[in-house]
């Protein structure tokens, strides 16, 4: 008999208000199923402070704490000191924000929160835009990808820049335990979740959770896109346990990133040579990670 490796309990009710297809929602339904009904969420303004639905109806099985854009890092330190005094540790406190709240408006909080040594978890779910107020630009914007503040035109103004790599930013802070993880691979997330929940500080898990809305592409192909963008590199599954690198996921024949762009329409202007450059951008990015593993394992 096959042995399920996947929790059935379900803490996330259906009902939701996300859009069709939407990475988000399948994130924190396996975020939920892997920390279990004893957690707290904090959560700023994002697409999940809408997600849930209007009072009173909701769709989360856990209590739900909304705060201001920027405070998600302050909110969890605050839960947790208060959970702490009243002597409930089994609780897990988590922040529970989108890229824009993490990797632009809400990085001090988060810095703050991991410099003074929070016992909480930090999830990122990555959509790779402020999607819920139209679709603009954020820090972990991919490069060459159109946004409504990058909307390209006859000088080409997509978002060049490379995407910030919070989980890197946040294994400078030294933390315990750092992970990436997407929706195709839930066994491997929800072992990193349980992983993190054994270690006392601050964990912080980036989530790649497309989004059929603002990656332009048919709401079916949300788990066959995640899935692609682990097999052609461009969001390597790893996880940093007190400084130690280890890839979880290591596809054997990396697929090109081309296979990967040309699903969305945020990326269907790309020429060739900026497919190439891309391509080369995330070739260098993976021999670095691969020589980080390569280290810790020498160490």
């Amino acid at each position: 008999m096959h042995r399920l490796t996947i929790p059935e309990e379900e803490y996330m009710l259906s009902g939701h208000t996300a859009c069709l297809g939407c990475g988000a929602t399948i994130a924190m339904r396996y975020v939920l199923k892997a920390l279990g009904k004893r957690t707290i969420l904090s959560i700023p303004a994002c697409c999940w402070a809408v997600i849930p639905g209007v009072y009173p109806h909701r769709n989360l099985e856990v209590p739900l704490l909304y705060t201001a854009f920027e405070v998600t890092g302050a909110a969890i330190s605050g839960i947790r000191e208060a959970l702490d005094v009243m002597g409930k540790e089994d609780v897990n406190v988590v922040g529970f924000a989108g890229d824009g709240g993490t990797a632009d408006i809400g990085l001090q909080a988060l810095s703050a929160a991991a410099e003074r040594g929070h016992n909480v978890f930090y999830i990122m779910y990555d959509n790779e835009a402020y999607m819920n107020t139209g679709i603009q630009r954020s820090g972990s914007t991919p490069m060459g990808a159109w946004t409504t503040t990058t909307p390209g035109g006859k000088k080409r103004m997509y978002k060049w820049e490379p995407k910030k790599s919070v989980a890197e930013i946040m294994v400078a802070h030294n933390i315990p335990y750092v992970a990436t993880a997407t929706i195709a691979y839930p066994e491997d997330m929800i072992s990193k979740l349980r992983r993190a929940k054994e270690m006392k500080g601050p964990k912080f898990i980036q989530i790649l959770s497309p989004c059929p809305t603002g990656w332009r592409y048919p709401p079916d192909k949300t788990v066959e896109v995640s899935r692609l963008a682990v097999q052609t590199n461009v969001f390597p599954l790893y996880e940093v346990v007190n400084g130690k690198y280890r890839i979880t996921i290591k596809p054997k024949n990396p697929k090109p990133v081309k296979d990967y762009l040309m699903m969305q329409g945020r990326f269907r202007h790309l020429t060739e040579e900026e497919i190439a450059r891309i391509q080369k951008h995330i070739d260098e990015n993976w021999k670095a990670l691969l020589k980080k593993e390569r280290c810790s394992q020498e160490d």
